[in-house]
């Protein structure tokens, strides 16, 4: 919006030097103008996200979200199946809807979900009641009604609220609506609000920036007090002070030499950053929020405890921790709500693929691969759809070391030999036995002929 100098000569009067001002709404500049101040730091809603650990813990839950290929599989007497055939799979891997990929539905959802909820509305086809497209929806203008006095319907209904346009309200029955509740629900029914509760850690992350970024826009200059020898009225007082920070503040002063009257003396007056454990607090907080956001350190580009062989077990740890229970929560929302009666009865579920994140070097990868054909638990096949290469002739047989006998016939081989068998379970003939002396007797015959 432009804010015309008209309003200032309103408050002042004068119409000269008139200048125009570009300011948004939200910009509290327009406070100062008015004359009032706001000493707080507004961290709320999406103010949060200007403070960089938090930016930063947000897009790596969403990344690693969006990232994980989402399926359908089917799980019947004859073992679970990816149902590659059923309508939704295109549409929950590739597009959710006309205008976002599956990765930014995700990455869209997540971010919501990390700050307290996320919502997508399910558009369904009239004529055939299937699921259409998904929409996520902003949190902002989403509200959950509970009507637990049963006022307008049967008791604890539920429903949700939307504002689609200023003033104009949606009301959503609850199998319209994806809920994609936060880490913390207190009710059951709606998330609790993660930035909210860590308040006072994003106002200090918020104010240690806003120290670091005023110190280094003064140019490194401290505060202090001048002191002098005479006396000043008010005017000379304001005129000396803004003709001094005038000279010695700012990023062009820096490094330059100001000039003192004669009788004036500039005594620093400054608290430094080693003295105020600057950089320790700093890093108490940073911790602080990677922690409520369940992120680790060393995704954070923080080293300092971390080696060469324990980073893949973090990895494991942020997946386990921190990213299994929410996957777990969206598959059971759209399980339940995507699917038809008749189809979560024949076994149908969603489920993210999770080898994106837990996927090991390629040496460890074929080693278990190994193991497990050896085995005979894992097919030639499989392992090569793993790695997304095309199946081989022979390939879906289960195969199995040959030298391997079952448990009960565990020595049997050893005793055949002792009743006179060949070691593999059939019994010599008494004519193999005789060839066997007789060719043993003529040995030693030959022998003895010719000592």
């Amino acid at each position: 919006m432009k804010i015309m100098d008209s309003i200032r000569n309103f408050f002042i009067g004068g119409q000269e030097n008139r200048e125009v001002y570009e300011l948004n709404k939200d910009d509290q500049e327009i406070l100062k103008m008015l004359g009032i101040e706001v000493g707080e730091v507004n961290v709320r809603g999406l103010n949060a996200l200007k403070i960089d650990t938090v930016f930063a813990c947000i897009r790596i839950r969403s990344e690693a979200v969006s990232k994980l290929p989402l399926k359908v599989y089917q799980e019947d007497d004859h073992g679970i199946q990816i149902g590659a055939k059923h309508y939704l799979q295109p549409m929950l891997k590739i597009r959710p809807n006309p205008y976002m990929s599956a990765s930014d539905f995700w990455k869209s959802i997540e971010a919501h979900r990390s700050m307290g909820n996320a919502y997508a509305s399910i558009e369904f086809d009239k004529r055939t009641g299937k699921v259409k497209a998904l929409w996520p929806m902003d949190p902002a203008k989403v509200k959950v009604m509970v009507d637990d006095l049963g006022l307008v319907g049967p008791r604890s209904k539920l429903w949700y609220e939307v504002e689609v346009a200023p003033g104009e309200i949606r009301k959503l029955n609850p199998e319209e609506v994806l809920h994609f509740k936060g880490s913390i629900t207190l009710d059951g029914l709606v998330g609790i609000p993660t930035l909210d509760y860590l308040k006072m850690t994003l106002e200090n992350a918020a104010a240690a920036n806003k120290f670091t970024n005023n110190f280094f826009k003064q140019g490194l200059q401290v505060k202090g007090l001048i002191q002098y020898v005479g006396d000043l009225d008010e005017p000379a007082k304001k005129k000396f002070r803004e003709k001094f920070e005038e000279m010695s503040s700012g990023l062009k002063n820096s490094h330059r030499v100001a000039l003192m009257p004669v009788g004036f003396q500039f005594t620093p007056l400054s608290l430094k950053m080693a003295d105020a454990q600057f950089l320790e607090n700093t890093q108490l907080t940073i911790r602080q929020i990677a922690n409520g956001f369940g992120v680790k350190m060393h995704q954070l580009n923080d080293l300092s405890r971390a080696t060469h062989t324990n980073i893949e077990s973090q990895q494991r740890e942020f997946y386990v921790d921190s990213l299994q229970p929410v996957l777990t929560g969206y598959e059971q929302e759209m399980t339940w709500k995507l699917f038809l009666d008749s189809e979560l009865e024949r076994g149908y579920y969603c489920r993210f693929n999770v080898d994106a994140i837990l996927r090991a070097d390629i040496k460890t990868r074929y080693e278990a691969y190994r193991v497990g054909i050896q085995a005979g638990f894992l097919k030639p096949n499989e392992a090569r759809a793993k790695e997304e290469l095309p199946p081989e002739a022979g390939g879906d047989q289960l195969l199995v070391n040959g030298s391997m006998t079952p448990i009960a016939m565990a020595g049997a081989a050893y005793q055949n030999k002792l009743k006179g068998g060949d070691g593999n379970g059939q019994k010599k003939s008494d004519e193999d036995q005789g060839n066997e002396g007789s060719t043993g007797q003529t040995g030693d015959q030959g022998d003895n002929g010719g000592k």
